[in-house]
Order: C-alpha cells, then structure tokens, then sequence
C-alpha cells in the first residue's frame, strides 16, 4: 500500500494500464459526483465490502479514495492482507481532490 498526494495520484493513474479506480464513500457521498469510472465500494459495509474486495483481480493496480483519506488507507491495508500488490491511497481524498467528477448513474 501506498500513500499518494493529489498530484502523483493522478499522474501514475494516467500511465497505468492495468488501473481500476475505487471509491469506498457511501452512497449519499457518491451522490456527490464521483471519478469518473470509479467502481463504488461502500467501505463502511463491513463484510461485505470485504467479500466484494475479494472478487478483484490481484494482477490489477488498485486506486482508492474516500472523503478524506481515512477510509480508503484503511481499505488499502485490508487489500494488502488479502493479497493485493498494487493498492494506491489517494491522500485527502475527495476534500482536496480537484480533478474532474461525475454524476452517478
């Protein structure tokens, strides 16, 4: 797990082709805007997120972001002890972030 600051999240983003975004705020955050094709994982699921972490493939590199960070590093660490190699932490999450968003579908 790594922790990333705004500017080289997005910049190691946008040269990994093996890249999956997660956004792991609740829904009513998400109904904020979120990144563009970013999968949303409730972290505060428990078990089920876990379950849903699971389900990922390992071979990929993982980008993760909450509201403020918090949660994401937190899901970052639950990543690396199932077996995940490439979990990003995006610092300051969606506080700081000032990249584009997206309407939720």
């Amino acid at each position: 797990m790594e922790d990333l600051s705004q500017e080289d999240w997005k910049e190691q983003l946008a040269k990994d082709n093996n890249a999956l975004i997660i956004d792991v705020r609740t829904t009513a955050e998400v109904a904020e805007g979120i990144i563009e094709n970013a999968l949303h994982l409730d972290f505060f699921k428990g078990q089920e997120f876990v379950n849903e972490i699971e389900k990922l493939d390992k071979s990929k590199s993982y980008y993760v972001y909450c509201r403020s960070g918090n949660r994401s590093g937190q899901a970052c660490k639950i990543m690396e002890q199932l077996g995940f190699k490439n979990a990003y932490n995006l610092e300051g999450g969606m506080l700081q972030w000032t990249g584009d968003v997206v309407d939720i579908d």
